[in-house]
């Protein structure tokens, strides 16, 4: 169907004697010429209105599931010298014992 602008220039463009011979055109009338863009609407990919169904699936494996991903640290922490000199030295297996006792009543 072509647009207004195209009309518009065709009977701008066209020659003077066939602007009065010519009845007014209808968007019927008017014949499509061959180098005119054709636009048409594709359907969206998405089933549902869920913008989860537009992620993409995962994978299989052991790293497939995304709850133990925290799981996937680097290296054991190891800390350095200054932290490990302020540290307090942990208690005693007795003194241990007498502080759940003494939480406990």
């Amino acid at each position: 169907m072509p647009s207004l602008f195209s009309k518009v220039f065709k009977r701008m463009s066209s020659k003077p004697e066939s602007k009065t011979a010519a009845a007014p055109a209808t968007a019927g009338d008017e014949p499509t010429s061959g180098n005119e863009p054709t636009f048409s609407i594709l359907p969206h990919p998405a089933k549902t209105n869920d913008p989860a169904d537009l992620q993409p699936g995962q994978t299989g494996g052991l790293a497939s599931n995304p709850n133990e991903q925290a799981f996937h640290a680097r290296d054991p922490h190891v800390p350095s010298q200054e932290v490990m000199a302020g540290l307090q030295q942990p208690l005693s297996r007795e003194e241990l014992q007498a502080r759940q006792e003494e939480l406990n009543k």
